[in-house]
């Protein structure tokens, strides 16, 4: 079931959460680069754009540094504030006092209350960053769970946990987790992790949902932003490449988080609610999937709760 987006004025219809709130089916994250890596430290104009482009979901995180910026593009936006579904994540170095943390993002956000705080990651580090705290992500989700009895959060939810992760959340939580946070694309397509959210009713979001698209090193594996596949099926629904992408994920029931700085940029990717991908199209895309893992951290591998495969040599951080 989807709800149709004509009361918050955006392109993206609103999906419905575990929680009985409705999340956009498409977002901006406004991690400090865009899509094809290109460093970016002012997300406040690229945010008022998408707004007033159609999106009604912004991604950000303590850890980002620039909740400031994305509360004064929602202020000298078009759009009012119970209109947008603000997300925001907790710091690696906040989980020992949850709460407080999510009140100094709450005063740069300048707003009351957030629409979405996810764990940024099963991981802790100290408060200084000079090394790992190990602090239990099951405590840590007692804090949100507060957090959303106090009205600071409207739906709490985990980022970069895997399945045997959230399955010991499950059993140990009070209330559930809304959504799911993890890197989805067509390399790396999470079937099982999503066949696990939908059996536990938990909304997929996506982030680096364009994968290696853009990726001039030759070392993953395709497809790229020319791949004669893509450029073909976008010829035939007279869309782009990354159009043809996000409406894969978003027909696969997965809410991608986009990294787009450029308006023009902006305003495409979120045009992508007029079409529907032919099944056996769908299929096509599916066939890129290599498991393939873009953000695979394994200087943090260390820790106990780290949630990735681990590598037999580290990577520097």
């Amino acid at each position: 079931m989807e709800k149709e987006c004509d009361t918050d004025g955006g392109k993206a219809p609103r999906i419905p959460l575990n929680d009985g709130n409705f999340m956009p089916a498409m977002g901006l994250g406004t991690l400090g680069f865009d899509e094809d890596g290109h460093e970016e430290e002012e997300v406040e104009e690229p945010v008022t754009w998408a707004l007033n482009a159609g999106y009604r979901m912004i991604d950000t995180a303590s850890g980002y540094e620039n909740e400031d910026q994305v509360g004064r593009a929602i202020l000298n936006s078009n759009v009012p504030r119970e209109q947008v579904f603000i997300v925001t994540k907790l710091g690696l170095s906040e989980p020992r006092d949850v709460v407080q943390s999510l009140r100094g993002s709450l005063k740069r956000l300048n707003t009351s209350y957030v629409d979405l705080f996810l764990i940024n990651t099963p991981i802790a580090m100290k408060p200084d960053y000079s090394g790992f705290d190990t602090v239990d992500y099951l405590d840590t989700w007692k804090g949100l769970e507060e957090a959303k009895r106090l009205g600071l959060a409207k739906s709490i939810g985990v980022s970069n946990f895997n399945i045997s992760q959230m399955e010991r959340l499950l059993s140990n939580c009070e209330i559930r987790p809304a959504v799911l946070l993890v890197e989805v694309n067509l390399n790396l397509a999470q079937n099982e992790l999503q066949e696990f959210t939908k059996r536990e009713n938990i909304a997929l979001m996506a982030f680096m949902p364009f994968g290696s698209l853009y990726d001039k090193t030759g070392v993953p594996p395709p497809p790229r932003i020319d791949d004669a596949t893509l450029v073909e099926l976008a010829n035939k629904y007279k869309k782009t490449v990354p159009q043809i992408v996000l409406r894969y994920l978003v027909q696969r029931g997965i809410s991608p988080i986009t990294q787009s700085f450029g308006k023009e940029k902006n305003e495409e990717n979120i045009d992508i609610f007029d079409f529907e991908l032919a099944e056996s199209d769908m299929i096509t895309l599916s066939q890129f999937n290599k498991n393939y893992r873009v953000f695979l951290p394994s200087f943090w591998q260390d820790h106990p709760y780290y949630p990735f495969e681990r590598k037999e040599n580290a990577d520097n951080d």
